[in-house]
């Protein structure tokens, strides 16, 4: 019982730490310093995020609430049906603050001259205006007729439909108008302002000249969040229909149960009950809705250029042009910093190994890419130059299974080989190694990311890829390919960290490095998220023996810190601002004696133990003083950062210092380096070292 007590007192459950992450994103919603638009999208991202959250996490204790109700959370000691209550009434709590924000930002569009219309209180050119918009819309409805007896039919996750009550008594009737195949939003402009009209609001609105011959009595929006916990398994990935086996899983998460049901519009205590019972679902699991489901009508609005943060787009040069990457990498380690830097330089070396005689082979791990990818195509490029391509792509990348289905045809189809990876193990490694042969000699250039190769994403959040000739690296990049085409896990590595098999362990003997060094010992690890039982007794340990941790960690983070006795050393920011913090760091020491590892995993259970991902060293000088940055950067952030306390809850810092956003100051840093190639010299003799070169990275003019 006391290590129960213990355990919460230094642990926080995964679930609640989550949501107090999405609680952040939408106080970026709430604060007024930032633009209009901006706030707007912040808000949707919290819709966003809760929606999956919901379809993902509350699927999974679904699950396990029906298949192991009585196994409890072993760092909350909660059951999956008290994790569950638990999230329902924190969610339930934001609901204050959602509708709070929404109305801030509703009236502050109207101060700009846009007025997302209200159907209650209407002006009657708004109207007549509203009903010429539903007259060009009302042929792609289809309202159905039920009984008052007969089930609804199917409602589809994550769309808006139209529920009426018609009549009252026995004769009462429903109707669903399904609204998939309409805009979520239209618009018209009247005397310089813009209006916005949401096509769920408008059809409500004009419901009774859709349904002529009936008598509305009341009527509701509802949207259907289904469980999303479907996966395959007891598949071999060697399988020729491994494709279709995964088409297949996809149609059925699209039929699973309902974990939540939004209703927008107040209803009678016997209809609101009524629609429950059709539903199959709890009522605790229904919630009244404060704010439009859909707000994508934000791409729509145009307005001064204050409604948006200033532009900033990636440096796409880095001073490298294609044909001046391998010379330059045979000599000097790159690091690229996204969204600073854009991903054309890596997209260029694609291309550069491509077009390059000397190149063998191109292998790559692939697991979420962008609808058009470039990456893709310079892969597809390269096979078609003659280039053993080798894709391990992932198809298990949830929400982006159909699309790595549908590249996994292109590539093939581009003469590119296409694995999948591991049956038990997803392949999350941001991993890639071009081999060449140079005077009889093999030669590999290794990248490691901690992020995508996906062009759209790396510029909307903050991640890094490390671009090394080191051959040990490639020795072990070239081998754990070799394993996973196997089927096999990459075994022990002698410059890279490959997990699951090479990555706690040695996160938890450079731990004990610090640990023995007491209170000159050092620890800064920059994730996404924490809740690894091992690695946070660790750090404990860690804590007790005066060793100064710090840990900069954006979403879940189930350690308090400041616990007398237990981690009164260990300091805990989260940062959330204009790009998504995504990269992982993790520096053990100080100084000289410092390293410096990045990679493309967390500190969550899945990444230590069910997933395969790839971490390399950071040891350049020029590239050990850029990840250097990023953390000073993090540690002085007073304005975009929040601090969690010893009972788990965050604040600001105060005096929240304007100007220390540790994402603005990257931005100037990093958009500004540029490298030197150099001039060609001939290439070394075999087995030689090359000549020491100057650090060519300069810090930016002031």
């Amino acid at each position: 019982m006391a290590k129960e007590k213990e355990k919460k007192s230094v642990y926080i459950n995964r679930e609640l730490s989550w949501l107090a992450f999405n609680e952040r994103v939408l106080l970026e919603a709430a604060d007024r310093t930032v633009p209009l638009l901006e706030r707007l999208k912040f808000l949707m991202i919290y819709q966003s995020n809760l929606e999956e959250f919901y379809r993902v996490r509350i699927g999974i204790l679904t699950h396990r609430a029906l298949l192991t109700p009585d196994k409890r959370d072993p760092l909350s000691n909660m059951l999956p049906e008290e994790q569950i209550a638990e999230v329902l009434r924190v969610t339930r709590e934001q609901q204050a603050l959602v509708e709070s924000v929404w109305k801030a930002i509703r009236e502050a569009l109207r101060e700009n001259r846009v007025d997302v219309l209200d159907f209650k209180k209407i002006s009657k050119v708004d109207e007549l205006m509203s009903k010429k918009l539903f007259g060009d819309i009302r042929e792609l409805l289809f309202p159905k007729i039920l009984s008052a007896g007969q089930a609804l039919p199917f409602l589809w996750g994550e769309e808006s439909n139209i529920i009426a009550f018609l009549g009252r008594g026995a004769e009462q009737k429903l109707a669903v108008i399904p609204l998939h195949r309409v805009p979520s939003f239209l618009s018209f402009e009247i005397d310089g302002r813009q209006k916005i009209v949401l096509t769920e609001q408008l059809v409500r609105h004009f419901l009774p000249l859709l349904l002529k011959k009936e008598t509305v009595s009341q009527s509701c929006i509802v949207r259907v969040t289904r469980n999303a916990d479907v996966f395959l398994s007891g598949t071999a990935f060697q399988d020729d229909d491994l494709r279709k086996k995964t088409s297949t899983m996809l149609s059925r998460r699209k039929r699973e149960q309902p974990v939540r049901v939004q209703i927008y519009g107040k209803l009678s205590d016997p209809n609101r009950a009524l629609l429950i019972k059709k539903l199959h679902i709890q009522d605790r699991r229904v919630f009244s809705a404060v704010c439009p489901f859909d707000l994508g009508f934000r791409s729509a609005i145009s307005g001064p250029s204050s409604l948006r943060y200033a532009e900033r787009k990636p440096a796409r040069d880095v001073g490298l042009k294609k044909g001046e990457y391998f010379r330059y990498i045979d000599r000097q380690d790159l690091l690229l910093s996204y969204p600073f830097q854009s991903m054309k330089s890596f997209v260029d070396l694609i291309y550069e190994a491509a077009d390059d005689p000397t190149v063998l082979s191109i292998k790559i791990t692939l697991y979420r890419m962008s609808a058009s990818s470039k990456v893709a195509a310079a892969l597809a490029y390269a096979a078609d130059r003659g280039k053993d391509v080798l894709c391990l792509l992932e198809l298990r990348a949830r929400f982006d299974e159909q699309n790595n289905i549908d590249y996994s045809e292109l590539l093939e189809d581009a003469g590119c080989r296409v694995i999948y990876g591991l049956p038990d193990h997803k392949v999350h490694s941001k991993l890639c190694v071009i081999t060449r042969q140079v005077d009889g000699n093999l030669r590999t250039i290794t990248q490691v990311g901690t992020g995508n190769y996906n062009e759209v994403t790396c510029e909307q959040y903050t991640d890094l890829t490390l671009i090394t000739s080191d051959p040990a690296a490639g020795e072990d990049a070239e081998a754990a390919f070799a394993a996973l085409q196997a089927g096999e896990l990459p075994t022990q590595a002698r410059s890279l960290w490959i997990a699951p098999l090479a990555f706690k362990s040695r996160v938890l003997e450079l731990l004990d490095r610090e640990i023995a060094k007491g209170t000159e010992g050092r620890v800064a690890i920059k994730v996404n998220a924490l809740n690894n039982p091992d690695i946070m007794e660790k750090l404990i340990e860690c804590s007790r023996a005066g060793v100064r941790v710090e840990l900069f960690i954006r979403g879940i983070c189930c350690l308090r810190p400041g616990i007398p006795g237990k981690t009164v050393n260990i300091s805990v920011k989260s940062v959330v601002g204009r790009w998504l913090e995504h990269s992982r760091i993790y520096s053990f020491g100080s100084g000289e004696d410092e390293r410096l590892f990045i990679g493309s995993g967390d500190l969550l259970n899945r990444n230590l133990e069910r997933r395969v991902e790839a971490f390399a060293e950071v040891r350049s000088p020029a590239t050990r003083e850029q990840v250097r940055r990023i953390l000073d950067a993090l540690r002085s952030d007073t304005e975009k950062s929040r601090t969690m306390q010893p009972d788990g809850s965050y604040l600001r810092e105060s005096p929240s210092v304007p100007g220390s956003s540790s994402q603005e100051r990257l931005y100037q840093y990093f958009s500004h380096l540029k490298v030197d190639a150099g001039e060609p010299e001939p290439d070394p003799m075999p087995d030689s070292e090359p000549d020491s070169v100057p650090d060519p990275v300069q810090d930016p003019a002031p």
